[in-house]
C-alpha cells in the first residue's frame, strides 16, 4: 500500500523488531524506533509535549519553543518547530554530536551549547540553568521541561507500551533505558496497569544519578542524567541494570559486525539485558524485548570512531 503524508510527524514505524540472536547468541528482540524523520523515539516524546502545550493554550503559531537536549529530543522538536511554524531553542552541550547539532541548525533551529558543566549538576545542571536565564530574559519563551513534563512518559504509555504489548503478548521482560526516564516511565505505567505480569528492567549507565548512584565521568549521550528527572517514579522498575560506557561501546561494534549500526543508547540497552539476562538464567525460555532508540549514524565520529574510543576509553576498550 502506497503511504502518502504531508506531516513529517505521520510517519514512524511501530513494528520493527530484530531478532538479535545471531548476533549475541540469547533471545532478545529489539523494538527499532528509529525508522521517523526524527530517527529516534524521542519523535514521540516531543509531538506529545507540543500538542499538549497547544490544547492547554499555552503554544500559538509563531511562539518559540526551548529546551534542555543532549541530541535526540533536539532533534525531535526541531522538526516538530519546522512542521507548525514555531521557533525552537536547543540548549545542548559538548556531548551532543556535530551531527545533531548540524541537523538541528538546517531545521531551522537556534543551538546553544555549555562548554563547562555545573559542578553539582554536570552538564544537565549547567544547561537547565541556561534554559531558566533564556527564559527570564524572554518572556515569550514556552520551555517544555521533557524531565518534568507528563507529556514525555504519556506519549509512550499511549504507543511504545501498547504497541510491545500487540507485538508479543506472552511478553515476560521488557529492557528500557533511562535517560530522561520519559520511555521508561510511560511503559511502566502502561504494563503495570495492563499486564502487571511483565517485568521492567531499566538500564542505566554508570556514573549517572538517576537512580541514586554516584556522579561519574559520562561521554555517550542519551543514557544516564546528572540531575535526577522529577518524572521518574523508580517504584515502578522491577529492576536496574548498571552498564559501563566501554561495554556500550564494545556492544555497538559486536553489533555492527552484523550489519546493525545502532545509536550508543541502544548498546548501553543491549549490553545491560543480556548481563541481566545471563543472570537469571533459563534466558531462551523467556520472552524478551528491548527498546532501540536510535540507529547509530549521528555517533560515527565517536563511538564508531576508534581513536576516539581509544582517547576516551583506552587501547583496550575494544578488545
Amino acid at each position: 500500500m502506497t503511504a502518502i503524508i504531508t506531516n513529517p510527524l505521520d510517519f514512524n514505524v511501530e513494528d520493527l523488531y530484530v531478532d538479535l540472536r545471531q548476533s549475541i547468541g540469547c533471545q532478545l528482540y529489539l523494538k527499532c524506533e528509529g525508522f521517523n524523520f526524527a530517527g529516534s523515539i524521542k519523535a514521540k516524546a516531543a509531538a506529545e509535549m507540543v500538542d499538549a502545550k497547544e490544547r492547554e493554550g499555552e503554544l500559538r503559531e509563531g511562539g518559540t519553543l526551548v529546551e534542555s537536549s543532549s541530541g535526540n529530543m533536539g532533534v525531535a522538536l526541531s522538526i516538530v518547530a519546522a512542521s507548525r511554524g514555531y521557533r525552537f531553542v536547543c540548549v545542548t552541550d559538548t556531548r551532543c554530536t556535530l551531527t545533531a547539532r548540524r541537523t538541528m541548525e538546517a531545521l531551522g533551529s537556534e543551538v546553544h551549547v555549555v562548554n563547562e558543566p555545573d559542578a553539582e549538576g554536570g552538564f544537565l545542571g549547567a544547561r537547565l540553568a541556561h534554559v531558566r536565564r533564556l527564559c527570564a530574559a524572554n518572556a515569550g519563551y514556552l520551555w517544555l521541561n521533557q524531565y518534568a513534563n507528563s507529556g514525555n512518559w504519556r506519549g509512550h504509555y499511549r504507543t511504545t507500551g501498547p504497541e510491545v504489548a500487540k507485538a508479543f503478548p506472552e511478553l515476560d521482560v521488557l529492557f528500557v533505558g533511562a535517560g530522561t526516564t520519559g520511555t521508561l516511565m510511560g511503559c511502566a505505567r502502561y504494563f503495570r496497569e495492563n499486564h502487571p505480569e511483565v517485568s521492567i528492567v531499566a538500564i542505566d549507565t554508570i556514573g549517572s544519578v538517576t537512580f541514586d548512584r554516584p556522579a561519574g565521568r559520562r561521554l555517550i549521550p542519551g543514557l544516564g542524567t546528572s540531575v535526577r528527572p522529577p518524572i521518574l517514579d523508580a517504584s515502578y522498575a522491577d529492576d536496574v541494570v548498571y552498564v559501563a560506557e566501554a561495554e556500550t561501546v564494545r556492544m555497538c561494534h559486536r553489533l555492527v559486525r552484523h550489519g546493525f549500526l545502532f545509536g550508543g543508547s541502544t548498546g548501553t540497552v543491549v549490553s545491560g539485558a543480556m548481563d541481566w539476562l545471563a543472570a537469571h538464567g533459563g534466558q531462551d525460555e523467556l520472552t524478551a524485548v528491548a527498546i532501540s532508540p536510535d540507529f547509530g549514524g549521528n555517533y560515527l565520529d565517536t563511538i564508531y570512531d576508534e581513536e576516539w574510543v581509544t582517547r576516551a576509553y583506552g587501547a583496550n576498550a575494544l578488545k
